[in-house]
């Protein structure tokens, strides 16, 4: 008996695993393996086939064949006996008798195949011996690799008693230093008020000395300058004690001034009182708000198209006084056909249903109230939508990278369907890893290179009927063009896909009609080019 080959070969005749076991030009076992598919039959479990030079001896294993090729004065009972050893260890090796979970398994297959047949010629050994010379323990490498571990738990142990003992030496450290800057409190105001004039400092003790570390509060926005249109902020009083403020020196003041003229927007230097410090927000002035909010999951494909397109709204209800509960909410929906509509278990369907008002289904029931800090409020009514219509996407990205010499050129563009005015557009492009940022040629907006993540962030704060497409172009090192994707976005809008409002507020006990305000967002909860 003189085996040739040992494959396994799925039924559409691509070779999975391949092992030679005499000396054959790769191209005549290529042309034997090619041939088997067009030789083969049907409805047998243990089959061969014999041409003029060789001998096919198969045997289906589900949607693969295991097959051995031998020459054709080898034995065939042996040859059979060798191919029910060679079925069993397919299994032991591939848990998933398929295409994939043979290639993720063929190097265990191929050193299994070795163990079975050596030089052409079967071994004498079971599945259990073929197992165990493939596992290859060694005592040698078990203390090895024992005596490695320790040493690697022995380093540990070490690192972590010097972390602990440079945290002991920093806290010391500090606690020394707090006792050598007491002194300080006896200090007049007029050196510090000379290089600090323009800070607003409270401390948090009665000194310099007492509290936590200094315990400062710097308000260094009170002096610097602010672009213009931005927002500004300001540092916050710490929750305990009423601190120092130090006058401002009449040169800082003439500095202000100079900046105003020159059309500058200076924040005042403003103490805040302790109880503006703890609070989050002002309250809303409205005793009801509504909330129409809709959440964005779009998948695009890279080359066109789109596979995802979901669309989930919410309505919620938040009132601040228990007094205006008893109420009922007329909505107006928008033509959108492929919207279906929700109500929460508690609304009266039927009122909905017929006439488009969300009511308890207990009429004698008022509706919880909440604090200003409950922004979420309470869920009155969802829906849904899917599409796969291109068209009813908002903003479209096509990303084009083509490669020149040694460098790569990307050229991304946006286009903004009509629907809506985009708001804080954000369009992130992974990068693969560069020493340095980008070189970006051309861009309609803004861009910043986060390093850390490699990703080209591309902002547009305003996309609306005067640029309803743009375009980026950056130059990168040679890269494949898969680098560039999954592309995301984010961005808000203030019209929904619903095109829901709120036209009424009816008290279910009678009386005039409480106050209440209306916001509505489409924001994206998962956006992306893939």
């Amino acid at each position: 008996m003189v085996v040739l080959a040992a494959s396994i070969i799925s039924k559409s005749g691509k070779v999975l695993v391949s092992r030679q076991f005499v000396d054959m030009t790769r191209i005549r076992i290529e042309g034997l393996l090619a041939a088997f598919p067009k030789l083969i039959g049907t409805g047998k479990q243990h089959t061969y086939v014999e041409t003029e030079n060789v001998r096919y001896v198969y045997q289906p294993i589900e949607a693969l064949y295991l097959l051995l090729v031998t020459n054709k004065n080898s034995n065939i009972l042996e040859d059979l006996e060798t191919l029910r050893l060679l079925s069993k260890l397919v299994p032991e090796y591939s848990y998933s008798l398929d295409e994939e979970g043979i290639c993720k398994h063929s190097f265990e297959l191929i050193f299994a195949f070795d163990e079975v047949i050596s030089l052409g010629h079967k071994e004498n050994v079971t599945v259990a011996q073929v197992k165990q010379y493939c596992e290859m323990e060694s005592h040698e490498e078990k203390l090895h690799k024992l005596v490695l571990q320790s040493k690697i738990n022995e380093t540990k142990d070490v690192m972590k008693r010097k972390a602990s003992e440079i945290d002991k030496s920093k806290i010391e450290k500090n606690r020394g230093e707090k006792g050598g800057f007491g002194s300080l409190q006896s200090m007049g105001s007029g050196r510090i008020e000379n290089s600090f004039s323009d800070l607003s400092i409270s401390s948090s003790g009665t000194g310099f000395g007492s509290g936590s570390g200094f315990g400062l509060t710097t308000d260094v926005d009170s002096f610097s300058t602010k672009s213009k249109g931005r927002p500004t902020s300001s540092a916050t009083a710490p929750p305990k004690g009423l601190g120092m403020k130090l006058g401002k020196s009449q040169r800082t003041n003439q500095f202000l001034e100079s900046l105003k003229a020159e059309g500058e927007v200076i924040l005042e230097d403003v103490q805040p009182k302790l109880a503006q410090s703890r609070a989050a927000a002002p309250p809303p002035t409205d005793p009801i708000t509504l909330t129409v909010e809709e959440k964005l999951n779009v998948a695009l494909k890279r080359d066109g198209g789109v596979s995802n397109f979901d669309v989930q709204g919410t309505l919620s209800l938040q009132i601040l006084n228990q007094e205006d509960g008893h109420i009922q909410v007329q909505v107006q929906t928008g033509d959108n056909q492929s919207i279906s509509f929700k109500t929460h278990p508690n609304m009266n369907k039927e009122l909905f249903a017929n006439e488009y008002i969300l009511g308890l289904k207990d009429p004698n029931r008022p509706f919880p109230t909440g604090q200003a800090s409950d922004a979420g409020g309470v869920g009155l009514l969802k829906w849904r939508m899917q599409s796969t219509d291109e068209s009813m996407v908002p903003l479209t990205i096509n990303c084009w990278p083509s490669s020149s010499g040694n460098e790569t050129y990307v050229s991304i563009e946006y286009e903004a369907s009509a629907m809506f005015d985009l708001r804080n557009v954000m369009i992130s492009v992974p990068l693969p890893a560069l020493r340095e940022a980008p070189s970006v040629r051309q861009i309609d907006g803004e861009w910043r290179y986060d390093s850390r993540n490699s990703i080209l962030e591309w902002s547009v704060l305003l996309i609306d009927n005067s640029n309803r497409s743009g375009s980026m172009e950056f130059v990168v090192p040679q890269a494949d063009s898969s680098a560039f994707f999954p592309i995301s976005v984010r961005f808000m809008a203030t019209d929904t896909f619903s095109d829901l409002k709120v036209t009424n507020i009816i008290p279910s006990k009678g009386g005039n009609p409480p106050k209440f305000a209306q916001r509505t967002q489409l924001i994206t909860d998962n956006y992306q080019v893939v």
